[in-house]
């Protein structure tokens, strides 16, 4: 009882953190689930389906804070839906699986410390531009278990066609269908929850909740970043270096 009670909690700080910045946690899910020793069969699908909830929890948080910025979301979907899709029902090892997932994870640590301010907008891209950037985000995120967001946010960020906020908004979106995207391709090859699912759900709702009203509404929870940093470079070292 103890044992679980624990993962419910590190399932909720994942949550709560990502929620903050718009993000539905599914790196962070992937890497806690990675240390605990899940199975890669059981990781993918329960990652996507607590991406949904918490990615929901989120965009309703920012949209109503008016911070959704939609010009940059559909060309950004329209790519990325269907290869999300794709990237779920691909057969990859459990090997290639766990040492691509590393890279995703060190990706996401340059996400997490990312200081987005001071931040000058520019003119959003062409069309052409932002559905290219979602196909590729969406192959890789179906292959991994993810809605992308972790790789989208950098590159907003960036190039500086959003800002923190609309960011988050766009994210948590894009986030969302995508990983519904994957949930449908995953149903093809096999969906496999966690026993301890229905804890790990009640857990992550409470934290994307409360982590999405702090960084809609409040001042984006910045301290606690690091801690889940590190915890992303230790599940990424395990995943890359340790066979």
């Amino acid at each position: 009882m103890q044992e679980i009670i624990l993962y419910g909690l590190c399932f909720f700080t994942v949550a709560f953190l990502y929620a903050s910045v718009g993000h539905g946690g599914a790196s962070g899910y992937l890497a806690l689930m990675a240390l605990l020793g899940f199975s890669p069969l059981v990781m993918k699908p329960t990652a996507l389906l607590l991406n949904v909830l918490v990615s929901f929890i989120a965009f309703i948080s920012f949209y109503k804070a008016k911070h959704f910025k939609s010009t940059l979301l559909w060309p950004l979907i329209a790519g990325s839906i269907p290869f999300a899709f794709i990237g779920a029902i691909m057969p990859i090892s459990d090997a290639t699986y766990k040492k691509l997932l590393g890279v995703v994870l060190l990706l996401s640590i340059i996400r997490l410390v990312w200081n987005s301010s001071n931040q000058t907008l520019k003119p959003e891209p062409k069309w052409p531009i932002l559905f290219i950037i979602g196909t590729s985000i969406g192959l890789v995120s179906g292959m991994i278990g993810m809605g992308g967001g972790i790789l989208l946010s950098p590159i907003l960020l960036l190039m500086g066609w959003s800002s923190m906020k609309q960011t988050a908004a766009i994210s948590a979106i894009f986030i969302f269908l995508n990983s519904i995207a994957g949930i449908i391709g995953q149903m093809k090859v096999g969906f496999d929850l966690s026993p301890q699912i229905i804890t790990i759900i009640l857990f992550v709702l409470v934290g994307g909740g409360a982590g999405a009203y702090v960084g809609a509404e409040k001042l984006p929870v910045k301290g606690m970043k690091y801690v889940l940093a590190l915890v992303l470079v230790v599940a990424a070292g395990k995943l890359i270096f340790v066979k």
